[in-house]
């Protein structure tokens, strides 16, 4: 997932909020004819932005918390993949069916007939498209499914390590499944978050960094722009700062 920085938009709402306190220091002295511009709108607008960056920051949480799992779900895969194979060949399998496995492990592995191994990339966000090497997320839990098919069709495979045992392998992969699947549901959540917060403050004209441009603007109006009141506000920054 590219790197999100809160900062800029949480230093955009504090500014509003220390905006707001300006304004509600004028007393009656404030009083535009726009609404969005009046004092409880004001206020309304910053608890929205403040709610919106909350939202954001829980929904990343939970994206980051369902990254940590899918990792620790894939991890070792290539390693017990390798195992299964070893254990494979002292089956009574035939030459094809062997051979079928190494296929579906190197796969797996990451290497093309030319033995080029390509890695996965760990901190992909959501389910990947298929690379040249097949080393999406998606792709790994379907050569890992054909594995396992293959050793569960030859009935001399029946190993005493658990973790080599067909139901063992069965639930790594629904395991694996799930945590993949629940990552892109994660993802789309953070990324719906940051839309509706960016909604919040930056949409036109009704967005909290063009209602705080607004605000200065009548401040500097009804004040002057030399004017001591217009000093305290004029410098209080809001960027666009949309990711």
């Amino acid at each position: 997932m590219p790197a999100y920085y809160e900062t800029g938009h949480a230093k955009n709402v504090a500014n509003f909020q220390d905006l707001i306190a300006f304004v509600t220091s004028y007393g009656a002295t404030y009083n535009p004819t726009k609404n969005a511009l009046k004092l409880p709108q004001l206020n309304t607008l910053f608890t929205s932005g403040h709610n919106a960056l909350a939202d954001v920051v829980a929904k990343n949480t939970a994206y980051n918390n369902a990254v940590n799992a899918r990792i620790a779900s894939f991890d070792g895969l290539r390693a017990l993949c390798t195992r299964l194979v070893n254990a494979f060949q002292t089956t009574d399998a035939t030459a094809e069916k062997i051979a079928d496995a190494k296929g579906f492990n190197r796969k797996i592995q990451g290497q093309r007939s030319t033995k080029i191994a390509t890695p996965v990339d760990a901190n992909t966000p959501a389910p990947t498209t298929i690379s040249s090497s097949h080393q999406s997320y998606d792709q790994l839990i379907q050569h890992f499914a054909g594995l396992i098919s293959v050793l569960q069709s030859e009935p001399s495979y029946t190993p005493n390590e658990t973790d080599l045992k067909i139901a063992t392998l069965t639930a790594k992969q629904a395991d694996m499944t799930a945590k993949n699947t629940a990552l892109a549901t994660v993802y789309t959540a953070v990324s719906n978050s940051r839309i509706a917060r960016d909604k919040v403050l930056y949409k036109d004209i009704t967005g909290l960094v063009p209602i705080a441009t607004d605000v200065k603007k009548y401040i500097k109006a009804i004040f002057g722009a030399s004017s001591a009141e217009y000093a305290q506000v004029k410098g209080i920054e809001f960027k666009n700062v949309k990711k």
